[in-house]
């Protein structure tokens, strides 16, 4: 699968549209929280208002937060974080919390094209230089790993596995070709009911 991932863009990295869904695999093995904008549609395309995933919108840097309280109530479930660098950088100090929790079933997929796509496409500071998995080990996560090609995403998808956690697995993917747009169910009471069912395991 990994070999045919293309590489796209002025920055000479992966194509989103292929490379999340491939690092992802099967997102039933998880229960999923995803960033706002990028990474909502990234699962939104990989399966459309999937009840195990409970996607953001308008908040933020909320994502992790939201993935460590839910490891924390589920521990006999693995719980997937997919948040973009945007957002990760909005509230990078949750990483410390994540660490300091000691949870083995929590992992932390961020999707980085040095973009803040929800807001008009400017460049975060990951494109200055900032590297986002040097800062989640520094904040004391053990297993971190960059996957920026395509021989290299297999390795990922395992990764994210783990259930030593918390992990972390940083992936850079290209700017050229952000998130199709799709139109998502917003109904709040809706999309709850949904993921509680999820959460009690009637997939």
């Amino acid at each position: 699968m990994s070999e045919e991932i293309k590489i796209t863009g002025s920055n000479q990295r992966m194509d989103r549209a292929q490379a999340v869904p491939a690092i992802v695999g099967n997102h039933r093995d998880f229960l999923v929280v995803t960033g706002l904008a990028g990474t909502a549609q990234d699962m939104y395309a990989i399966e459309p208002d999937a009840d195990n995933c409970f996607l953001l919108g308008g908040a933020m840097g909320a994502s992790v937060s939201m993935g460590l309280g839910l490891a924390l109530a589920q521990p006999d479930r693995q719980v997937l974080v997919m948040c973009g660098d945007g957002e990760l950088l909005m509230n990078v100090g949750a990483l410390a919390t994540v660490m300091a929790s000691g949870l083995t079933n929590l992992s932390i997929l961020c999707v980085d094209n040095e973009r803040y796509g929800e807001t008009g496409n400017q460049i975060t500071h990951t494109s200055m230089g900032t590297d986002l998995a040097v800062t989640a080990k520094g904040l004391g996560i053990r297993n971190v790993m960059t996957v920026t090609a395509p021989d290299e995403i297999e390795a990922g998808r395992k990764e994210l596995r783990r259930t030593d956690g918390p992990t972390f697995v940083y992936l850079k993917i290209s700017d050229a070709k952000p998130p199709k747009m799709s139109s998502r169910n917003f109904d709040a009471a809706d999309r709850r009911i949904a993921f509680r069912r999820a959460q009690l395991g009637h997939l």
